[in-house]
């Protein structure tokens, strides 16, 4: 068997065991693994691992590209009071300087939730802490399910842990306080006409948007947060590059006359 890249890595010593017949069987390891692998990928004898009473394995460098640092091992063992040698096991096995493969991790576990798109399906858990039994929730968040609803109701709501999560998710995240447009908004978002309340523990901290001119249209934000959206203020005055003076008009070649009209002295 070829060993997988999480078996613990080996540190072959030379061999100075007082188990002589194991010690001294290296021809007999090389042989066997001539019906493992090739045999030019098979380099010098690099020691021996005890492995217990009796029991021990030989170690020869990997010579296959893109194994530096491994070895192929041949596990040999012995009866008391016996000298017949036999071999347990081969392998291939990760010294101390050999490259590993990183652990195994779940598909689910290795997902964040940037990489999920909308046409995704993500894994059912069954354990989620952040869910419950929706009769069990109790107090302000309590969501029970009426009993015309029994059977139709949500079967699981989100546990104290869930709701904290999404809590300091949301208010760290550019819906809460700390970013730009919120340093530079006029009002916050507990002021706006536009801010709608949410149910439970939620509606002391968030609201939904609802300014489809807003960047946050249709997203949660924090009663401290802000934009330049909000209902209750306006652009800044513009201002006049100069001030026009009042319009002057030339009188001196006016002429009044007698029925109270008057002319240009150019009309005549």
């Amino acid at each position: 068997m070829i060993s997988m890249p999480d078996t613990p890595r080996i540190q072959p010593v030379k061999p100075g065991s007082k188990e002589k017949i194991l010690a001294g069987a290296i021809d007999l390891a090389r042989d066997a693994l001539s019906e493992f692998t090739h045999p030019e990928c098979v380099g010098d004898h690099a020691g021996i691992v005890i492995e217990g009473e009796r029991v021990l394995t030989h170690c020869f460098t990997c010579l296959m590209p893109g194994y530096l640092g491994w070895f192929w091992t041949v596990t040999l063992a012995r009866i008391p009071r016996s000298s017949k040698v036999t071999i347990n096991e081969m392998a291939l096995r990760p010294g101390e300087d050999s490259l590993l493969a990183p652990a195994w991790i779940p598909w689910a576990s290795r997902l964040t939730p940037s990489d999920v798109q909308p046409h995704d399906r993500l894994p059912y858990q069954a354990d989620d802490p952040r869910l419950l039994e929706s009769f069990e929730v109790t107090g302000e968040d309590a969501d029970q399910i009426e009993s015309f609803e029994l059977g139709l109701g949500r079967k699981r709501v989100l546990s104290p842990e869930g709701r904290n999560e999404a809590f300091e998710r949301w208010y760290s995240s550019d819906h809460g306080p700390e970013n730009h447009g919120t340093r530079v908004a006029k009002a916050t978002c507990s002021t706006c006409g536009f801010l709608m309340l949410m149910a439970g523990s939620a509606r002391s901290l968030f609201g939904v948007c609802a300014n489809e001119w807003s960047p946050f249209d249709g997203k949660v934000v924090s009663f401290d947060h802000g934009c330049g959206a909000h209902s209750e203020t306006d652009t800044p005055p513009s201002t006049k590059m100069w001030d026009p003076s009042a319009p002057v008009m030339n009188e001196a070649d006016l002429e009044v006359l007698p029925d109270g009209l008057a002319h240009s002295s150019g009309d005549r």
